[in-house]
């Protein structure tokens, strides 16, 4: 049996520090790691934080909203928070690492949500998703962090290739940002807005052509508002033109080349091109010439006025360019009318047929050349100068009133001419001695009243009752001394007496044909009276249409 060692009671136990970690420190070290990692990860994808100044925030919400561009996310909207003032909404965005190059001073910001906005819907899709800030980036530009958005989306929400050219107009019009513009009736282009620098002025468009269509501006290209509804009364009736359902409701602009003007170079980026009002003033300004007249009338010029048509046959060559009253020692107060021709229209563009314009204008007066007022529409009143050529018209120099030539006046036709024809024709009436042939028939039959009630009659009556009774006694002494001749008599009598009925039949005839109880006498006085009232009538319808041409449509004025 083996014997316990006494010491081994005392023994303790050794304790020894190992020299490897342990594996528990591995998942505190593999959290850090990936806290690090998170965090790298965060802030290396985390972009420069902006805000946004809108006019409101409709729709949008801190930590939910966000910024995108093409769809894709570049950020998110932190915080909403009001200016100093409390007028504005600030947005804070935090953005990513990818929008940072997108951020420049050219860069446009707005709040997309659903709108009607240049003729289109657009932002449907946030009814379900929520509204978001849109970013457009803008071509090269500074680095920058404040912003201020636009409460509409860019007109171009993406880059397009394409030109933008500058027009000139005295007024806006119709014409709206997004409005379409035209070039034979496609649609190439739109209006991005305009500038207001230089609205005491004028108004100067923005209008973006995409290409290749900008290739077919030129500059001698011509640029009229297309906007609204276009009503022509003509000789071809009723005609009625609109360009298109949008370009009547949002604005239109349209544009096109002479085919003269088709050689000439390409327009340049920010070209500056006039607006003109319609297709007609864009046309007359293809026309380099222009020779200035003036008329003086002294009749009516209702319905005149600047911009009214110059015709020469019912086709325009020219327009009024001022209707107003000036006094001439001759002839009083009359209207001044200042017109230009355009010589071109006739002729053809850039073409002559005399020297100067002193020459043409003599030429043309030698030819009876003479200025009228015409009526060119019966619903408005609206009037037309017309140039005509007056057979045997007394001879005209030319006269100068400043820079215009004075062309002579005449008579117009329409119903200027009618009312001065209808004039004409009542003064001859009037000129006719009514009152005198009156008087003298009265006289007459005063004159025979007087007879037949005064005493010669009388007497002359009593004279011839002697002269009958003597003549009696007479053939009775005749018819006792001459029985032969008696027995004759009872045939002549007979012969008498029927001669007598016979002149008795045709003066009872004529009596009751035309006597004064006949229907023949009763129509020549009531013809008489309707002929009476009928001139006294076109007199007055005379007078009427001398003062209101208009009349003859509108009917009178109360």
């Amino acid at each position: 049996m083996t014997q316990p060692d006494p010491d081994s009671a005392f023994r303790r136990a050794v304790t020894r520090r190992s020299r490897r970690v342990s594996i528990i420190w591995l998942v505190p070290i593999v959290a850090l790691l990936i806290g690090a990692w998170l965090a790298w990860d965060t802030l290396s994808k985390r972009g420069p934080t902006i805000t946004v100044q809108f006019d409101s925030a409709e729709g949008l919400q801190a930590g939910q909203s966000q910024l995108k561009y093409k769809d894709i996310v570049f950020g998110t909207v932190k915080k909403l928070e009001l200016t100093p003032d409390k007028w504005h909404v600030v947005v804070t965005i935090e953005t990513t690492r990818e929008a940072e190059p997108l951020l420049t001073d050219k860069s446009v910001f707005w709040v997309v949500k659903p709108r009607l906005f240049a003729g289109s819907i657009s932002g449907l899709s946030t009814v379900l998703s929520g509204s978001y800030v849109g970013l457009v980036p803008g071509q090269g530009g500074a680095t920058k962090h404040d912003f201020i958005g636009q409460e509409d989306p860019p007109v171009l929400e993406e880059h397009i290739p394409g030109r933008v050219f500058e027009l000139k107009s005295p007024r806006i019009g119709s014409i709206s940002t997004g409005s379409t513009i035209f070039y034979r009736g496609i649609e190439v282009g739109e209006v991005l807005g305009w500038d207001v620098s230089h609205m005491a002025e004028s108004v100067t468009i923005r209008a973006f052509v995409r290409a290749p269509y900008d290739a077919y501006v030129r500059d001698e290209t011509r640029f009229w508002n297309d906007s609204g509804l276009s009503i022509n009364l003509g000789a071809h009736g009723v005609q009625v033109e609109v360009q298109s359902l949008k370009a009547l409701l949002f604005g239109g602009i349209e544009f096109d080349t002479a085919k003269a003007d088709s050689d000439s170079p390409q327009a340049a980026e920010n070209h500056e091109f006039p607006l003109f009002t319609d297709q007609d003033d864009a046309k007359s300004a293809s026309y380099t010439r222009a020779v200035e007249g003036v008329s003086y009338f002294s009749g009516s010029v209702s319905g005149l006025a600047a911009g009214s048509e110059v015709t020469m046959h019912g086709m325009k060559i020219g327009e009024v360019t001022d209707v107003q009253l000036a006094p001439v020692p001759a002839k009083g107060i009359v209207a001044m009318v200042r017109y230009q021709v355009q010589p071109e229209r006739v002729v053809g563009v850039g073409k002559r047929t005399y020297k100067t314009d002193e020459e043409a204008v003599g030429a043309m007066l030698g030819l009876g050349l003479r200025a009228s007022v015409e009526s060119a529409n019966l619903l408005t009143g609206q009037q037309v100068v017309a140039l005509e050529f007056v057979p045997d018209a007394p001879h005209a120099d030319v006269v100068m009133d400043g820079k215009d030539f004075v062309i002579p006046t005449t008579e117009g036709g329409g119903f200027a001419g009618l009312a001065a024809s209808a004039s004409a024709v009542l003064n001859k009436v009037n000129a006719i001695p009514f009152a005198q042939i009156g008087a003298n028939l009265n006289g007459v039959l005063g004159s025979v009243n007087q007879a037949v009630d005064g005493p010669e009659l009388k007497a002359a009556v009593e004279n011839l009752a002697a002269t009958l009774a003597a003549a009696h006694d007479l053939v009775q002494k005749v018819s006792t001394g001459a029985s032969p001749a008696a027995k004759q008599l009872p045939e002549i009598a007979a012969s008498l007496q029927k001669a007598l009925n016979n002149a008795n039949k045709l003066v009872v005839s004529v009596d009751d044909g035309y006597g004064n109880d006949t229907k023949f006498h009763r129509d020549l006085d009531r013809l008489l009276v309707q002929t009476d009232e009928a001139v006294r009538g076109i007199r007055s319808l005379a007078d009427l249409l001398s003062r209101q041409p208009e009349a003859l449509i509108k009917g009178r004025h109360e």
